[in-house]
């Protein structure tokens, strides 16, 4: 038994099967066209150069950790180092890795080493803007018209 399907009804069943593929496919891409899609992987801390800024020669440990945070690797076998490595893997482009050391001596903060680190958080905007906004002329104007 074959059954014939109308003019409208063949119409509607190729919009759905488009309808149903084109949901599916928006769903495995990104603003890359990237397929399969790939994570975005971040590892460590994120060192500020104000935080680097903030360090001071004869700090504590206590005190370093709390401008810095937790250090990533302690190693047992170099305790009079801590070391602060930041790796961010983004799904599609180039990896990034910096690294940041600091030295105690008898539990005092001697010394300090690494890569140059960003001046902002990753939540931070480049550019807030502010340096565009120029004061409106006419108002200015106006009220130096003033007496």
């Amino acid at each position: 038994m074959h059954i014939r399907l109308s003019a409208h009804s063949h119409k509607l069943a190729l919009g759905l099967v488009a309808s149903v593929l084109a949901l599916g496919l928006a769903g495995c891409g990104s603003t890359n066209w990237g397929f399969p899609y790939r994570a975005t992987v971040q590892q460590g801390n994120w060192i500020t150069t104000e935080q680097i800024a903030q360090l001071e020669t004869g700090m504590t440990r206590d005190q370093v950790r709390f401008i810095l945070g937790t250090p990533t690797l302690q190693d047992i076998f170099h305790a009079a180092r801590w070391d602060y490595p930041y790796y961010n893997q983004p799904g599609y482009g180039d990896d990034e890795l910096r690294k940041f050391t600091v030295w105690f001596d008898n539990d005092t903060l001697t010394r300090w080493s690494g890569d140059e680190q960003p001046d902002r958080q990753p939540f931070q905007r480049a550019d807030s803007g502010k340096s565009s906004i120029q004061p409106d002329d006419t108002a200015r104007d106006a009220q130096e018209e003033q007496p």
